[in-house]
């Protein structure tokens, strides 16, 4: 098999990995606050990275950084696990799983918008209209398709998850320019953002044991979404001879989101979320052509 191949499997496999924890989200918060689920999944995720390293003989250089860098972690692991799962999960509780995916979907259009101030970048008309039509995808999303009346679901968990996008992006332009070990980085993120949320929920909250069905929803989650996938990524981008090959197969995953949360947890798929999610998904593909062709230019 030659390593081309090996990066499409491993790829695919983080993309199924990935696509499973939306329905996990649904699943765990059946039995246990939003709070309790970021806790334990944080807590999982931050043992699996942990053990991980550990493994690769890499655990030494989690002490090796100086000031400046846990400072750095300290602010990253704000925005995320913590800041950012709060919301997110948050939004999952309030609003059916397909919307609240759909919506945190947009995060490539927050970020082209974050970049304008942030990295003093600009933007021409035609990444304009790109944003436009992802942000015409959102309307039809959050207005179930309804254009002559608001249909919206819940307004707080529509606002919620549009600004879960936000929050990941301002984390990706922020980790993107820690040039430290990517491992290394979200251990230390997670690590951060579990005292953060253990200090949350002590002072706004108390701790209830979860039913076993959302607590081991809630561990696959943290083993899912930053451990397991995050490795198969990992590979994939080693063995890949170009990240746009695996790059875009990212755009299969919330469709097959949308597949499990279907066929597990039986909700109904609203016509007008794949339509939004279309143009949602359209608007980020043409915004990634028209910044190829001006980086060639």
């Amino acid at each position: 098999m030659n390593t081309q191949k090996k990066a499409y499997i491993y790829a695919l496999s983080a993309i199924i990995c990935w696509s499973t924890v939306a329905t996990a989200f649904k699943i765990a918060l059946q039995g246990m606050d939003f709070l309790h689920l970021l806790l334990i999944s944080s807590g999982v995720a931050m043992l699996f990275l942990g053990s991980l390293l550990a493994f690769t003989s890499q655990f030494k250089t989690v002490f090796a950084g100086n000031t400046k860098d846990y400072l750095k972690s300290a602010t990253l692991g704000f925005l995320n696990p913590f800041l950012y799962y709060l919301v997110l999960f948050k939004a999952y509780a309030i609003l059916p799983a397909q919307i609240a995916l759909s919506l945190n979907y947009i995060w490539p259009i927050s970020l082209v918008l974050l970049s304008i101030p942030l990295l003093h970048q600009k933007i021409g008309w035609k990444s304009v209209i790109c944003i436009l039509l992802s942000f015409s995808g959102v309307v039809i999303i959050a207005n179930k398709g309804s254009f002559s009346s608001i249909e919206t679901p819940n307004t707080l968990g529509v606002v919620l998850a549009l600004s879960s996008s936000v929050l990941w992006a301002l984390f990706w332009i922020y980790n993107i320019r820690d040039q430290r070990e990517e491992k290394v980085k979200l251990f230390l993120n997670f690590a951060f953002g579990f005292v953060y949320i253990l200090l949350f929920l002590l002072v706004f909250s108390k701790f209830n044991l979860p039913d076993n069905k959302s607590f081991f929803a809630a561990v696959y989650i943290g083993l899912m979404e930053c451990g397991i996938a995050f490795i198969f990524w990992l590979k994939a981008l080693k063995y890949t001879s170009s990240t746009d090959k695996i790059g875009n197969l990212v755009f299969l995953s919330p469709f097959l989101s949308l597949l499990f949360i279907h066929l597990i947890i039986g909700e109904s798929i609203y016509l007008s979320t794949l339509a939004g999610l279309v143009l949602i998904i359209f608007g980020i593909i043409l915004q990634k052509i028209i910044q190829k062709s001006n980086s060639i230019e």
